[in-house]
């Protein structure tokens, strides 16, 4: 009994001992894993630290390389206020002669626009007179069909377009009676400009055409206009010397040949009235 208590006495020590060593070591242990997690977290805030000091030094470098292309801008601008101040100072000696420099050019613009504003005065004058001619025109000629006389404006140019079917037989060149009636109307109206020049255009489509002593569609388009002619200045007076005949065959359409209705509109003589380029040549020379 005295031995087991003995024994009992003996053993307990080194069990105390064993367990305290246990607790410091894990205690030691947590310790270490703290301390180990703070280091790594010391680490990789460095390592971020480094990282950003380097971007803030190549920014740096950037800044500093702008202000240096924004000095040399400053200098550059500087040196051309120096130079320009120079030159307002330099002024006061040749002010004069630049004055009377500076005063003919704008006298001569001046007569430019003078010149531009007779020309446009010139120009509004004719078309105000082509657009009374037309009017005259029309109201000579009544409420014929639009299909069988037209008559426009263009570009300063007056356009007096009548159809074949009104003026001429089919394939022929003579005149209609019904036609001269109408070209006596215009030759009213052209007769109290005696001024003016106009041209007769014989115009075709394009379907082949030979009869008689007609070969082409340029011999039918010249005869036709030759036709017109010889009625305004036989008939109804106007001057040979003012009047003009073309035969433009079949290349001038103002419509397609493709269908009857177009060659119906390509059929037909065109009065020309030539605009009067004189007035302008004469006003060029008088400025």
């Amino acid at each position: 009994m005295h031995i087991k208590h003995l024994a009992l006495v003996g053993v307990t020590p080194l069990l105390l001992f064993s367990c305290v060593s246990t607790k410091k070591f894990k205690g030691l242990q947590s310790k270490y894993d703290s301390l180990n997690n703070a280091y790594s977290a010391l680490q990789n805030d460095l390592k971020n630290c480094n990282s950003k000091t380097a971007t803030l030094t190549h920014e740096k470098s950037d800044c500093d390389a702008r202000t240096a292309a924004l000095q040399k801008q400053i200098d550059f601008l500087k040196q051309n206020n120096t130079q320009a101040l120079k030159q307002l100072e330099d002024m006061s000696v040749i002010s004069s002669s630049q004055a009377q420099s500076i005063q003919k050019s704008l006298d001569n613009l001046g007569a430019k626009d003078a010149y531009i504003q007779s020309l446009q005065a010139a120009m509004a004058h004719k078309d105000s007179l082509n657009m009374a001619l037309v009017n005259n025109l029309k109201g000579a000629i009544g409420n014929l069909n639009d299909q069988d006389i037209n008559i426009k404006v263009d570009k300063g140019v007056i356009y007096v377009d009548i159809s074949d079917k009104l003026l001429f037989a089919s394939g022929k060149y003579n005149v209609t009676s019904r036609a001269q009636e109408v070209l006596g109307k215009v030759a009213q109206v052209l007769k109290a400009q005696p001024d003016i020049e106009f041209m007769v255009e014989g115009h075709t489509d394009n379907v082949p055409f030979r009869r008689g002593d007609l070969l082409d569609n340029w011999d039918l388009s010249v005869k036709r206009a030759t036709a017109v002619i010889r009625i305004l200045q036989n008939k109804y007076g106007l001057q040979p010397a003012h009047m003009a005949a073309a035969g433009r065959s079949e290349y001038v359409p103002v419509a397609s040949n493709d269908t009857p209705d177009g060659r119906a509109l390509n059929r037909r003589t065109r009065i020309v009235i030539l605009p009067q380029l004189d007035q302008f040549f004469k006003l060029l020379e008088h400025k």
